[in-house]
């Protein structure tokens, strides 16, 4: 055993699926606990409470819904595609887990599962999986309404998947890579914008005059890719019952929430990687476990974002959903491209 162990191989894939166990149990945690805070802050935005009654300021109540949710009976229509049915939810899940196996959470190697040099395409691939679950999940329910919802995801999800794309490419020629870490290392220090040396800025994607546009059309297209509000047209209570997941119940219905939170946290994850320095902030070059504090920070302040959107703006009509995404979003990317790569070209070689 011990001589097994000796093997670099084996080293890595142990460590490997060590942090896998951690980040999957610990997503599991938070994703409980980010939708307590979502029910929280909901209620201080509507001038309500929010859950108070189990447990102190009602935080047992994420795992009372939990109970609730695993002893509850399932149902399952008798018509449905019971096979489709039962991956659907699965497929809700599965993507997000495999795409924080890429995200640098620190200082590599400690804080990174794997970095493997097409780690942005890996997150774009996982990311359009996505659609699948839920327009199965509706098509296999064998319910109308459920089947629209699930149709509406579809041109959503691709509609909005070709802009995000397109805000990327100016980061990817800005670092000249496709991993996630080396885009992260390359956003470290500090510069002088326009050469003023009495001004200091972190080298964040953020901070330079042609990733802005990228970042907004990258965040917008955020909101469309999690069917978060405004543009949860999926769903649509009002319009289509409860959407694509009108036939679930227990935990195949848990499981479809559970994957928008992750899908959630994924996407916050890649737009602080891609545009804000990823783990890097003061004393992370002294103590490596800041750089773990600083993730966990702006992923805290851009979940309390997707939050606040959700419960302040309405929702979008379908019409306007999507001709904001193909007469507004994609072009404005296609220009932007452009616009990045004529000052690439002008800044001369890096």
């Amino acid at each position: 055993m011990a001589a097994l162990w000796q093997i670099p191989a084996v080293q890595t894939l142990t460590w490997a699926l060590v942090k896998v166990l951690i980040i999957l149990h610990a997503m599991l945690g938070v994703v409980s606990y980010l939708i307590y805070a979502e029910r929280k802050i909901c209620g201080h935005i509507q001038a309500r409470t929010g859950p108070n009654r189990v447990g102190p300021f009602g935080l047992l109540q994420p795992i009372a819904d939990v109970l609730k949710l695993l002893f509850k009976e399932e149902f399952i229509p008798a018509n449905a595609n019971k096979v489709i049915f039962h991956i659907a939810p699965i497929l809700a899940v599965f993507p997000a887990i495999v795409t924080f196996s890429v995200i640098p959470m620190g200082p590599p190697p400690m804080f990174v599962v794997t970095d493997i040099n097409v780690g942005l395409l890996l997150f774009m691939a996982m990311s359009s999986l996505g659609v699948y679950a839920i327009t199965l999940g509706g098509w296999a329910s064998n319910n109308k309404y459920a089947l629209l919802g699930g149709l509406r995801s579809s041109a959503q999800m691709i509609s909005y998947e070709l802009a995000m794309g397109l805000s990327t490419i100016p980061v990817i020629l800005t670092a000249g890579s496709l991993s996630l870490v080396h885009i992260v290392d390359t956003q470290a220090g500090w510069f002088h914008p326009f050469g003023l040396s009495f001004i200091s800025l972190p080298n964040w994607g953020i901070f330079q005059p042609y990733l802005v546009l990228p970042f907004v059309i990258f965040l917008i297209t955020a909101f469309a890719e999690t069917n978060r509000a405004p543009f949860d047209l999926p769903e649509a209570e009002g319009e289509l019952v409860a959407g694509f997941h009108t036939e679930y119940s227990s935990m195949k219905w848990a499981l479809f929430f559970l994957g928008e939170y992750m899908n959630m946290m994924v996407i916050c994850s890649i737009a602080i990687t891609l545009f804000f320095g990823g783990w890097h902030g003061p004393l992370t070059d002294k103590l490596p476990f800041m750089g773990l504090v600083w993730y966990v920070v702006k992923l805290a302040a851009f979940m309390f974002f997707f939050i606040w959107v959700r419960w302040t703006f309405p929702r979008l009509r379908y019409d306007q959903l999507m001709g904001f995404g193909w007469k507004v979003l994609l072009p404005a990317s296609i220009v932007n491209v452009l616009i990045a790569a004529l000052w690439l070209y002008g800044k001369g070689p890096r």
